[in-house]
């Protein structure tokens, strides 16, 4: 597995916490570094605000100093003897200096919302965002998923595309490095319009979908040979499956677009819907 730092977007909110906190356990399973990252966001006021008139900016140095203070901390307050967390203030949009962080990250932590996030708003803009643009695999933490001790396999979905594939190494590692049973998923449904084929032809659909997909696993069973490896393949839509499967999963893993994605689209509709819907933590896969 790329043994650059672990990047993780810290704000102090307590998904950012969360994501702290799952960064630090996959670091001490990989021996990496972890690098804290807040990006602050300068905002600038135009026209008359107060005695003086004349444009003001916020946040003020105080702001800056206190936040610069805050992931100093938070770094300090995380390093043990066997973990190098550090942690510096960046300035500029969260989502694009992340994803120009990335680039010399071997992974990108995120929680669901950070401190800027609206009420009611399932995945903050800034995680979707950096999911669809990266140049590493993201994780964006979900729910109750950092709870001490969780149990429960990696699942994995699998459509054949080229990003789903590089997915799938990521999550044969996960699983290996995790000690834990991976779970393979794939859906498969009739084009829009189409009836679902007779049953003897949904058999045979379901054959073929299940023998391609064991041949992409063959090169993971020959190296390694101790994890066990199981799969699923299914008529149905796949965010469903896949949403089902995260219930008693430690982690679910995707490409970031699947054969289904429009062209343009950096962020397919199934990573989209996980990171929406999830039980557990998502990593999006688009390069590696």
């Amino acid at each position: 597995m790329n043994g650059a730092e672990i990047l993780v977007g810290y704000d102090g909110s307590p998904d950012a916490v969360r994501a702290q906190e799952w960064a630090r356990a996959e670091a001490a399973r990989s021996g990496r570094s972890v690098h804290l990252a807040y990006v602050f966001e300068w905002l600038t006021m135009a026209g008359w605000t107060g005695p003086g008139g004349g444009p003001s900016i916020w946040p003020d140095d105080t702001a800056r100093r206190q936040a610069e203070e805050l992931v100093r901390q938070a770094a300090a307050d995380a390093t043990s003897p066997e973990l190098t967390v550090t942690g510096a203030l960046y300035e500029g949009p969260p989502a694009l200096v992340l994803q120009d962080l990335s680039a010399r990250a071997g992974l990108l932590v995120l929680g669901t919302r950070g401190l800027g996030g609206f009420a009611g708003l399932l995945v903050g803009s800034t995680a979707g965002s950096v999911a669809a643009h990266a140049h590493c695999p993201v994780v964006v933490v979900r729910g109750d998923a950092d709870r001490r001790g969780r149990t429960g396999h990696v699942a994995a979905g699998v459509d054949g595309s080229e990003q789903s594939l590089l997915a799938l190494g990521f999550a044969v590692e996960q699983a290996a490095a995790r000690k834990v049973p991976l779970h393979v998923l794939r859906a498969w449904h009739s084009p829009p319009g189409q009836r679902p084929p007779p049953a003897p032809d949904a058999e045979a659909d379901t054959r073929a979908t299940r023998s391609e997909l064991e041949e992409s696993l063959a090169r993971w069973r020959r190296a390694f040979p101790d994890l066990q490896i199981t799969v699923e393949v299914a008529e149905g839509n796949p965010t469903e499956l896949l949403v089902t499967a995260s219930r008693n999963a430690q982690l679910v893993v995707v490409g970031s677009r699947g054969r289904g994605g429009l062209a343009g689209m950096l962020l397919g509709s199934v990573s989209q819907q996980l990171l929406h819907h999830a039980h557990c933590p998502v990593a999006v896969v688009r390069e590696r």
